[in-house]
């Protein structure tokens, strides 16, 4: 099964240079349908609104943070099975087993680079 490189994905950072970073990186490995929002519950208001079929989101936001978010995706009967990237800095263990709790699909450590995140989303959605 090949990836649909112009699947809508969401990127999830309320810092406007990690979102470029993502970006950027997405568009290196070919996605070219990305949409942004700057913390959680503006995420959650857009993936209502609209079908993505990815979302890369950062962990420490506010108001709502990248943890929550995913509990609410999660919670929710239409974004359940949504694919879900989390990236943070922090690589404590128990980071990691929360959001593996919380449902999450895959998770990056910062700093990342493209091939790193290619290999996150072939895990999760198949080789592209």
């Amino acid at each position: 099964m090949s990836i649909d490189m112009h699947m809508p994905i969401l990127i999830v950072d309320d810092y406007k240079t990690m979102l470029r970073i993502i970006r950027n990186l997405l568009k290196q490995l070919g996605f070219d349908n990305v949409e942004e929002a700057t913390d959680g519950s503006m995420a959650l208001t857009k993936l209502r609104d609209k079908g993505f079929s990815l979302v890369i989101s950062d962990w420490n936001m506010e108001p709502m943070t990248g943890i929550q978010l995913l509990r609410e995706v999660r919670a929710d009967s239409k974004l359940k099975d949504l694919p879900f990237i989390m990236i943070t800095a922090e690589s404590k263990s128990e980071n990691v087993i929360a959001a593996k709790e919380a449902g999450v699909s895959n998770y990056i450590v910062k700093p990342f680079n493209a091939a790193t995140l290619k290999q996150k989303l072939t895990t999760i959605l198949g080789n592209f």
